[in-house]
């Protein structure tokens, strides 16, 4: 895992993905977020690490565009979101997305074990217990 920071997009697979997110038609963008959640949320055995750092992603664009949420800053975030632009996102998405981090932060996921031999993985699941808590308000 290319990691440098604890943060949803500070890491190369969130970076692909967002990378793909922002290359992708705008018609396209709903089905991709979706896709990512759900590629987490319904994994059955072992999460494997891509799934979960997509999702981490993927849960942090959803709550971007959440009403009176905080803009995204992250450098590595989808430029189309840096640049002012949105995706709309039903509701029922947020209701994936904590399906999703509940999945990723659990014991039988790839991403939580490789925090964890890091030692910094109180920080990381700070990250994800954040992202899960806004946006199950």
């Amino acid at each position: 895992m290319g990691t440098w920071d604890t943060g949803p997009f500070d890491n190369d697979s969130a970076a692909d993905w967002c990378g793909a997110l922002d290359d992708a038609a705008p018609g396209e963008r709903l089905a991709m977020i979706r896709s990512a959640l759900a590629g987490a949320a319904d994994a059955v055995g072992f999460l494997d690490d891509r799934a979960g750092v997509r999702a981490v992603a993927a849960a942090a664009v959803v709550l971007s565009q959440r009403p009176g949420a905080e803009p995204l800053t992250s450098p590595y975030a989808p430029d189309f979101l840096l640049d002012g632009g949105s995706v709309v996102i039903p509701d029922d998405v947020a209701a994936l997305a904590v399906r999703a981090l509940d999945r990723v932060a659990g014991e039988d996921s790839e991403w939580r074990e490789m925090w964890e031999e890091t030692g910094d993985a109180a920080d990381a699941l700070a990250v994800v217990r954040d992202l899960r808590t806004a946006l199950s308000g």
